[in-house]
């Protein structure tokens, strides 16, 4: 067993170059946000989404170097699930720091507080500016790159069924939502709608929040050694579904069990021998996603899945 297919090699490749990058970028966002941040309840917001977009680039970075590991005495099983670990770790963040930035803005809109937008003066520059043009401008700056990432990410996510990758697809996705809608605000705030800063915050965190719970359980899911879940959602693996149809077909005595390990199908056939087929089975030798088949002999009653 190799510990990453030769199908998928370049596009892993190409998924750690974009992580790398994605550090680079974000980090750029940070600092120029933390700048202009000033008072703004929304602009705090947005610096705590794309602080969390770092933490699947980070994540997926470390759970690649021991992806690539093959099996040895220690971890016979090799390190697949590293990636499902990873995922867990994504998913637990962006729900955590949306239960927390909904929690900020909700008692801001609760206290009614006024963030005051004044003057400031870069390099000394007199009479000053209105800070809210420094906020839109690096609200601004923070959509672009997230898009470009986004879009780059999607495919190759699909290509090598990266949970992780997928999760920080969706992640530049929603900075660049938070973006413009963190320039709404700032916008509603100059024109004396005090509460529009904190609301276009609770906007950005439920969107943050939703996106958490959904990949928990799918996390959940994959490490309780649950079916294998499709990307971006919680139903049921078409490709595992069509792998385990074929086998019950032909094993209509045993049960069919499939589970996810990473990027990875397993499949176990309960209660029958190799020889017993009854009917003619799909050549897998070409699906890099089939890790392992296994036949379990005697009697296992459960649900097949």
């Amino acid at each position: 067993m190799n510990a990453l297919p030769d199908a998928i090699r370049a596009d892993w490749r190409k998924a750690r170059r974009l992580e790398i990058w994605t550090l680079a970028w974000i980090g750029s966002i940070v600092a120029i946000m933390y700048y202009a941040m000033g008072s703004s309840q929304a602009m705090k917001s947005a610096i705590f989404e794309d602080l969390l977009s770092l933490v699947p680039a980070i994540v997926w970075l470390v759970a690649a170097h021991f992806e690539k590991k093959a099996p040895d005495a220690r971890f016979p099983y090799g390190f697949h699930r590293a990636q499902s670990l990873a995922f867990l770790i994504a998913a637990t963040a962006l729900a955590s720091v949306g239960a927390f930035l909904l929690y900020e803005s909700a008692m801001t809109l609760l206290k009614a507080e006024h963030p005051p937008l004044g003057a400031v003066h870069p390099f000394g520059i007199e009479p000053g500016i209105w800070s809210g043009w420094l906020m839109i401008g690096a609200l601004a700056y923070s959509i672009v790159p997230p898009v470009i990432l986004g879009r780059m990410k999607l495919p190759v996510a699909r290509r090598i069924r990266d949970k992780v990758l997928h999760t920080d697809a969706m992640m530049q996705k929603a900075d660049w939502q938070t973006g413009a809608t963190g320039i709404a605000g700032i916008v509603g705030l100059g024109l004396g709608y005090w509460w529009a800063d904190a609301a276009a915050a609770a906007i950005i965190s439920f969107s943050i929040l939703a996106d958490g719970i959904k990949g928990l359980r799918t996390a959940a899911a994959e490490l309780v050694d649950g079916a294998p879940r499709e990307l971006g959602g919680d139903a049921i693996s078409q490709h595992a579904a069509e792998l385990a149809g074929h086998y019950r077909i032909a094993y209509p005595d045993a049960t069919i069990r499939t589970r996810e390990t990473g990027r990875f199908i397993k499949l176990e056939v309960h209660g029958a021998r190799p020889e017993d087929a009854r009917a003619p089975l799909p050549d897998i030798r070409d699906d890099w996603r089939i890790d392992d088949i296994a036949f379990v002999p005697g009697c296992d009653e459960g649900s097949s899945g």
